[in-house]
Parts: C-alpha cells; sequence; structure tokens
C-alpha cells in the first residue's frame, strides 16, 4: 500500500494517465480489432477472436507508440498503463469540481458511471481524504464486464468484448487498496445500470460523471440518477462530444426536464453543467 504525501495531487494525476511512462502509449492491437475504421466483417470478427483467445491465456500484443502529452492531456489515447483514460484537463476539471462542491458546501455524494480502472473516482477519493471529509461516498458504478452491445446503430459503436474495456471489480478495489484508498465509504456498483442505478441506495449526488459512452447508458443513468443532483451539483458527461448517441441522450433529457445550466465545454470531448432545474 503507497501512501500519498500532502501536495501530491499533481504527480497523482500523472501516475493516474499514465503520463510517467512513455511506453503507457503503446498500443494493444485488440483496439485496432475493435476499431470504428471500416474492415471486412470476417477480419474484424477474426481478429477480435484472436486477440480475446490471448487475453484469456495473459496474453496482450502492442505496437509501440510515440508518447503524445497532447492527446494524454486531452485523454485521446487510452494508456496501456495507469488507472484513467479521460486524460489530465478532465482530471483538472474534475479537482475543481469536487473543491468547489466542497467549498459551497453543495450536499451529497460522487458518483461515477462507467468507472474502468477507477482513476476518476480514486481521485475524487484522495481529495476526499486530504480535505478531512468523512461524510460523503463515492458510488463505483460499472457492468465490470466492459461495455454492453449496442442495442442498435444509433445507440453507439459496438466495443463490446474489448478485452482492454473489461476490468472487473477486485481489480478496481486492489488499484484503490494500492493507494491507500479503500475504505467503508468507497462503494462498488456492479452490473448494467439499467439493473443497479434505478434502486441504489443513494440520497443525494453532489457530483454526478457519467462515462458510459453509448445512448442507452447514458439515457438510463440520467433517469436514475438526476433526480438525486443536489441544486448547483455537478453533471459531468465525459463522451458528449465523442460519441453521438450520448450527446442525443443528454439533449434529450436535458429538453425533457427543462434544464436551464448552461453546457460547457471541458475539453474537445467532455462538458458539464450545473443542476439548474427544478426537478429532484
Amino acid at each position: 500500500m503507497i501512501k500519498l504525501p500532502q501536495g501530491s495531487i499533481e504527480l497523482f494525476k500523472d501516475v493516474l494517465t499514465g503520463a510517467c511512462h512513455p511506453e503507457s502509449a503503446w498500443v494493444p492491437l485488440a483496439t485496432r480489432a475493435w476499431a470504428v475504421a471500416p474492415k471486412p466483417f470476417w477480419r474484424r470478427r477474426a481478429e477480435q477472436f484472436l486477440h480475446r483467445w490471448l487475453d484469456r491465456r495473459g496474453w496482450t500484443l502492442v505496437k509501440r507508440a510515440p508518447f503524445s502529452e497532447e492527446k494524454r492531456n486531452e485523454g485521446l489515447d487510452w494508456p496501456l498503463f495507469g488507472y484513467s483514460m479521460v486524460g489530465r484537463v478532465r482530471l483538472d476539471h474534475l479537482q475543481s469540481s469536487v473543491e468547489t462542491v466542497l467549498k459551497e458546501g453543495v450536499e451529497g455524494d460522487f458518483i461515477e458511471t462507467g468507472v474502468w480502472r477507477g482513476g476518476a473516482c480514486m481521485l475524487m477519493k484522495i481529495l476526499l481524504q486530504q480535505a478531512g471529509d468523512t461524510s460523503r461516498q463515492i458510488w463505483l458504478a460499472d457492468s465490470y464486464a466492459g461495455l454492453p452491445p449496442p442495442k442498435n446503430e444509433s445507440d453507439g459503436w459496438d466495443l463490446s468484448g474489448h478485452p482492454h474495456l473489461s476490468v472487473s471489480a477486485d481489480i478496481v478495489r486492489e488499484n484503490f487498496e494500492r493507494f491507500g484508498l479503500w475504505d467503508e465509504n468507497v462503494r462498488i456498483l456492479k452490473g448494467w445500470f439499467h439493473e443497479t442505478l434505478p434502486s441504489a441506495p443513494i440520497q443525494k449526488l453532489a457530483i454526478l460523471r457519467l462515462d458510459g459512452d453509448l445512448f442507452e447508458s447514458t439515457k438510463v443513468a440520467l433517469e436514475a440518477l438526476y433526480d438525486r443532483v443536489s441544486p448547483n451539483g455537478f453533471v459531468i458527461v465525459d463522451d458528449y462530444h465523442a460519441w453521438p448517441g450520448c450527446r442525443r441522450a443528454v439533449e434529450e433529457f436535458r429538453r425533457d426536464h427543462k434544464e436551464r445550466g448552461a453546457i460547457v465545454k471541458i475539453d474537445g470531448t467532455a462538458v458539464f453543467w450545473r443542476k439548474q432545474s427544478s426537478s429532484g
């Protein structure tokens, strides 16, 4: 277990994004097997079968690639090493959101829907630790089995079965424990969002961070959790500019709920707003 000293948040964000290791830019060839770029169906399926077979045996084929600080800052590559793929800019914004919530006394817990290796939630937890706040819980909602298949073409791209995206709950817990961040206030919600989120024992939320990629995953999370977001709470959408289905889900939900909080750009992918609607 690694204990982080006070004042080490900036270094911790480098660790979370894998920026300490240039080799983290190396690309698993499995990523190309699930790429959106057009390729013959038979080749796509053959490549996916090969990489699933290798993954079950503990092997990963990678291609060396140069490290790009710009891409890593913007979350435009998936780090081979590290705990978060959201990039430094989004982590900086998340830190600012947590600090604002604490300063203004916005009530509620923090949740991320779609946690991968847990990096964004790890950052929220260490910020609470350093602030001495033991009243809030951090909820980690994920299938812990990768992305579900899209329901249709407008839902989003099919990354189901991608071995790089499937991280077990045990591994996420181990990641927290490695940095001394696991305690009774870290809660795992394991399962598909439509199964876990509506009945989750969450009273209030100060930060709702959505990272479910697909239209359905985004819409289900908003419908289940938005009424629990406190006034002036932060709603952060990781995939707004990257996944058309995600953006459509957000726009439909905001329209239906007459949300007045302005959408603000974080980087080329993510946005946020502070809840202004009267619901909840």
